[in-house]
C-alpha cells in the first residue's frame, strides 16, 4: 500500500501554536515545583540523631516510654543517681557472649547493654552458647543471681542450639517466675518459639536485605578483570529468598529494635512491619570506658610503634572481610601512602584481609584483635577513624 508523499511531510506548526510553547514550559515548571513542595511536606523520613532536638519540638512530647519514640534514640543515660522506676526480670537470647579479644560487635553491644541494666538493679538472665575451652566471659557468672551482674546460662557446648536455650529459659521461668521482657539479639530466638512470646523484642544487628545491599555493592566494586566467584554468585542469588523468608516471619516478633535509621526504614517499608512496632535505638557507648584522652592515645601510639612525627594516623576496627569494605580501603590507602609516605593506618581485628594490610609495609600496623581494655587507647590514638562498610547502616552501627 502506497502513501502520497505529502503524508510523510511534517506539517508546519500554526503560528498560534508556536506562541503557546513557552506557556507549556511554564506550566511544566510550575507542576514540577508544586510536586517537589508536596513531597517535602508529605514525606517525613527518619530523623538523623543530630537533628532530633530541633525537629522533635513540633512532635508530641516524649513520655519516657521508648515504644513511643518517633526519632532515633541514642542518649539513654544509665546513671546510678537515677534508679529505674521498676525492677525488671529480663531474659536475653544471644548466640555468643564475648570472651577475650574475639571480635563480634553484636555480642559486645549485648554485653555493654545488659551489664549496664544489671548494674542498675534489673535481674538479667542471658541464655548463650558455652565459651571455648579455657575461655571465660569478661562479665557475668553461672552462679545464682548476683546483684549487678548478668546471670549466664550456658549451653552444653559452643554451638548455638535454640531448642536447648529455650529449655534453659523455660526451666528458669519455672524456678524464678515469668520474665517481664524477652530480648533476642538478632535471630537468636528462632521463629518457632518467638511467635508465641507476646513480650518479645528483637534487636536487629543486620538483616538479609542489608546483606543483599552489600553484595550488590561488592559486585559493583569488582574490577573489570576480576571474575565473580561461584560462591559469591550463589550467595547473591540466594539472598532474595532469605529476604522473602524474613518478610514472612518477622511479623511474628512483637517489637523490633533497629540500630540504624536505614534498618528501621527497611523494616517498615519493605518488611511491612507496622511503625508502632519498629523502634530505632542506636547502639550506645559506655562513657566511663570511652572518652577523649590524648594521654592515653599517645601512650597507645608509642606502644604499637607509630613514629612520633607521623603526619596523620588513621584506623579501622572490626572483622576484616569484603563485606566490611576492606578491598576499597586497601586500594585507597595503597594509593594514598604512595603520595604521602608519612601517613599511617592502624588495623584492629582479624580476618582474610589482615595479611594483605600487613603486606603494604611499615605504614600499616596490623594489630590483630585488640583486647577490650586497650580499645579506649586505640580510638584515642587516631586522627581519623575509617568505616568502609558496604552495608547501609554506616556509623550508626559502629
Amino acid at each position: 500500500m502506497a502513501f502520497p508523499s505529502s503524508f510523510h511531510r511534517p506539517r508546519k506548526p500554526h503560528s498560534n501554536m508556536l506562541s503557546l510553547i513557552p506557556s507549556f514550559h511554564t506550566i511544566l515548571l510550575f507542576l514540577l515545583t508544586l510536586s517537589a513542595v508536596a513531597i517535602l511536606f508529605l514525606h517525613s523520613p527518619s530523623l538523623s540523631p543530630c537533628s532530633t532536638t530541633a525537629a522533635s519540638s513540633s512532635r508530641r512530647a516524649f513520655s519516657g516510654d521508648l515504644r513511643h519514640v518517633d526519632f532515633s534514640w541514642n542518649s539513654l543515660r544509665l546513671t546510678p543517681d537515677r534508679p529505674p522506676p521498676t525492677v525488671l526480670r529480663i531474659a536475653v537470647f544471644s548466640r555468643k557472649w564475648p570472651v577475650a579479644t574475639a571480635p563480634g560487635g553484636m555480642e559486645r553491644h549485648a554485653l555493654t547493654l545488659h551489664s549496664a541494666l544489671a548494674r542498675r538493679g534489673h535481674r538479667v538472665h542471658v541464655f548463650t552458647s558455652a565459651p571455648s575451652s579455657g575461655e571465660r566471659p569478661p562479665e557475668g557468672g553461672e552462679e545464682e543471681e548476683e546483684p549487678g551482674r548478668p546471670r549466664l546460662h550456658f549451653l552444653s557446648d559452643a554451638r548455638w542450639r535454640c531448642d536447648e536455650a529455650w529449655g534453659l529459659y523455660e526451666a528458669e521461668a519455672a524456678r524464678g517466675g515469668p520474665f517481664d521482657v524477652v530480648h533476642s539479639e538478632s535471630v537468636a530466638l528462632f521463629h518457632r518459639w518467638a511467635r508465641d512470646v507476646p513480650n518479645l523484642v528483637v534487636s536487629w544487628h543486620g538483616i538479609s536485605l542489608e546483606a543483599m545491599h552489600s553484595g550488590i555493592y561488592q559486585d559493583l566494586a569488582r574490577g573489570p578483570d576480576e571474575p565473580m566467584t561461584p560462591a559469591f554468585n550463589r550467595s547473591l542469588a540466594e539472598s532474595i529468598y532469605k529476604v522473602l523468608s524474613e518478610i514472612r516471619f518477622f511479623r511474628s516478633y512483637a517489637h523490633h529494635v533497629a540500630i540504624s535509621d536505614s534498618t528501621g526504614e527497611m523494616l517498615r517499608d519493605v518488611y511491612q512491619i507496622p511503625s508502632g512496632r519498629v523502634h530505632v535505638i542506636l547502639n550506645g557507648v559506655d562513657e566511663d570506658k570511652f572518652a577523649p584522652d590524648t594521654r592515653v592515645g599517645d601512650a597507645f601510639r608509642a606502644e604499637i610503634g607509630v613514629p612520633g612525627g607521623a603526619a596523620l594516623v588513621m584506623g579501622v576496627a572490626g572483622r576484616l572481610v569484603k563485606d566490611k569494605g576492606h578491598p576499597l580501603l586497601f586500594e585507597a590507602f595503597s594509593k594514598l601512602v604512595s603520595r604521602h609516605p608519612n601517613v599511617y593506618l592502624v588495623v584492629a581485628g582479624s580476618g582474610p584481609w589482615a595479611q594483605r594490610y600487613a603486606d603494604l609495609g611499615a605504614n600499616v600496623l596490623a594489630l590483630g584483635p585488640v583486647p577490650p581494655s586497650k580499645l579506649n587507647g586505640f580510638y584515642n590514638s587516631l586522627d581519623v577513624f575509617l568505616n568502609p562498610t558496604l552495608r547501609p547502616q554506616g556509623l550508626d552501627l559502629t
